[in-house]
């Protein structure tokens, strides 16, 4: 044998070797202890956890990307009224879909599920994905989702690295860093890996997820009521806070649009659908201008003479990557022409009763005012 010392391996599922300096000692009770106090303390009536096939738990867990949980619930319980399996979802119209994703953001989500649906239906046999690379294949889930959806649904072992996960294992081992940095990121997931049970992985996997929402939150986290509470080298330290580090400030720039509510002689609104992909990507939106003497341009080139205007006041509207502030102009129509519409999918609604369809969230507050505005 050489002299060189060979490179100690960790194996899922097998338990923590002895010490390492990361809170690791030689039986690891990680996951024993957190078993134990969710059977006592942990969520059990969520929605999705009533028969939590595949489906009802990928639903949810894309719902609950950067959503809490009690925001979700109403929309989860919406969905699976009107689209309770795949073949609903995939029949559904993506107008559709959209609507009754309204108000959740992040809209790319629902778009990825109705592709999704539509993959899985045109398969043989039309059955959700049972293997952690093929439900990665399908549109908007990564790893860790998929390991969540096939953890939930079929108790099979696969670790999870959420938000809540990072937090409750950065904290724990002390691992430093902003989650988002790669090299991070991968020592969190060789962590979660190490933690997984190859027994009860489907109430480890909601166990570990309710400690980070309901106990080790990111503010004032309860850490006299946490199971994990002697071994966390964080509280040890009184270092809590510290734990997960920021991401790195970065001043998000602020643009600006115009957003043009043209209403016709009997009060209704144009409304725009939006390109597939990008801000809003499928949605049904006002007409946008980069600067009102755009939309002057367009109003004359468009042939409309003296239109009567009204500019609102600004409405911020708030990007993961930049501030976006709208200026509403409403542009009252004595006539019509065809060139307002600038070529596009648009329709004219009664803004009192929109129909079925989904909607950016700025648009469906200027509407509103605009209703108020007028039954005031």
């Amino acid at each position: 044998m050489s002299g060189r010392k060979q490179k100690r391996q960790i194996r899922p599922g097998k338990g923590p070797e002895p010490h390492n300096g990361r809170g690791m000692s030689k039986t690891d009770h990680f996951p024993d202890k957190l078993l134990a106090w969710f059977a006592v303390h942990g969520r059990h009536d969520l929605p999705w956890q009533r028969s939590p096939n595949p489906y009802r738990v990928w639903i949810s867990e894309i719902m609950l990307q950067q959503t809490q949980v009690e925001t979700v619930r109403p929309y989860f319980e919406r969905w699976m009224a009107r689209f309770p399996d795949v073949d609903s979802l995939a029949g559904a119209g993506v107008d559709e879909v959209l609507h009754l994703w309204s108000g959740l953001g992040y809209y790319a989500r629902a778009r990825n599920l109705h592709r999704a649906a539509h993959i899985i239906r045109d398969e043989p046999g039309g059955r959700f994905p049972q293997t952690l690379d093929a439900v990665m294949a399908l549109p908007g889930i990564g790893r860790s989702t998929a390991g969540a959806i096939l953890a939930l649904s079929m108790n099979q072992r696969h670790a999870i690295l959420d938000g809540n996960v990072k937090r409750v294992l950065s904290r724990f081992h002390a691992v430093g860093g902003w989650p988002g940095k790669k090299t991070v990121e991968n020592e969190l997931w060789s962590l979660a890996e190490l933690h997984t049970p190859t027994h009860d992985v489907a109430a480890y996997t909601q166990a570990i997820m309710d400690l980070g929402a309901t106990l080790c939150t990111r503010t004032r986290p309860r850490c006299e009521a946490c199971p994990l509470r002697a071994d966390c080298l964080a509280r040890q330290a009184g270092t809590q806070a510290a734990f997960p580090a920021r991401r790195p400030k970065k001043a998000r720039p602020l643009k600006a649009t115009v957003m043009a509510i043209f209403l016709d002689g009997d009060g209704k609104v144009l409304l725009h659908k939006r390109p597939p992909s990008g801000i809003w990507g499928g949605l049904w939106s006002l007409p946008e201008f980069s600067t009102a003497a755009d939309l002057r341009e367009h109003l004359e080139t468009s042939g409309i003479v003296d239109p009567q205007m009204e500019t609102w006041p600004v409405m911020a509207h708030g990007f993961t990557h930049y501030q976006l502030a709208i200026t509403p102009t409403v542009v009252r129509l004595q006539t019509l022409s065809d060139k307002i519409a600038d070529d596009r999918a648009v329709r004219w609604i009664d803004p009192s009763a929109p129909p079925a369809m989904g909607l950016a969230a700025p648009v469906s507050k200027l509407l509103d005012q605009m209703v108020q505005a007028s039954v005031a």
